[in-house]
């Protein structure tokens, strides 16, 4: 039977044996951080350029703690609002040594922390042409989703739920459309995961992995839900991969009548 270490996930030539990614924001320490990195299993984890002190490393640094040579860390643009910032922090991210790689965030609003898709198109243009790789995290519209691979994203991560919220997939459907429609790159759902059934959910859809923060970070029990995350990104990649029954409205026997005593 095919098991999760041979169903692995490639973007630029890289390669992920786990299809869930986690980000480290919110946690009461880098200790804890750590820790549920670990038990995650993850090996892609995000950093927000603007949170770290990528150039002083004489101070406490979350960098510190994320063993490059086991994860390959992904520099985020959290909290750019335009497109000039999230340019400049992509690029010092860069600069300090930490990754070509981008998860590409332009906001657009401070209440729904919504992407700002104008701007992300044109960010993610330029962020290309310089030879970045670059996952933009976007809303769930599938014209939007194939109008950043037209850009030259490397993947696509539509929002499941506005971030932080726990809401979990609120539109299976927007995301099924850009799963059939979006071809050539991976499927990341970021943002809204707030439990386990959230995330096999997403991959149960077909989503090539999921990105979490909060919901791990936010849990009573931070390390717990990474485990929870964790079996539940490898159940649902399974589920997928195996093919569900089809719905009905009636029962269908499980047993046939036939040769019944």
């Amino acid at each position: 039977m095919e098991n999760a270490s041979n169903d692995k996930l490639t973007i630029a030539g890289v390669e992920f044996k786990s299809r869930l990614w986690v980000g480290t924001g919110k946690y009461k320490d880098f200790e804890e951080t750590k820790k549920a990195i670990e038990t995650s299993g993850a090996d892609m984890v995000t950093v927000a350029v603007r949170r770290v002190n990528i150039f002083d490393r004489k101070t406490p640094n979350l960098l510190d703690y994320i063993d490059p040579k086991v994860y390959k860390i992904l520099p985020n643009t959290a909290g750019c609002y335009n497109v000039e910032d999230a340019l400049r922090y992509a690029r010092l991210g860069r600069e300090a040594g930490i990754s070509d790689f981008v998860k590409l965030e332009v906001i657009g609003d401070d209440k729904t922390l919504f992407p700002d898709v104008c701007g992300l198109l044109k960010a993610t243009e330029i962020l290309a042409k310089e030879g970045f790789i670059v996952l933009p995290y976007s809303t769930d519209d599938p014209i939007i989703a194939q109008r950043l691979v037209n850009a030259g994203a490397a993947a696509v991560m539509p929002l499941g739920a506005p971030i932080g919220s726990g809401l979990g997939i609120r539109n299976p459907y927007n995301i099924k459309i850009i799963l059939e429609t979006v071809k050539g790159v991976p499927i990341i759902v970021d943002a809204g995961v707030g439990t386990a059934s959230d995330a096999a959910i997403a991959m149960e859809l077909g989503c090539d992995a999921v990105l979490i923060n909060t919901g791990i970070a936010g849990a009573t029990q931070p390390i717990m839900m990474a485990a929870a995350m964790k079996h539940a990104v490898i159940a649902g990649r399974f589920a997928y991969k195996a093919g569900r029954i089809a719905r009905r409205l009636y029962a269908a026997a499980s047993s046939p009548f036939d040769g019944m005593l």
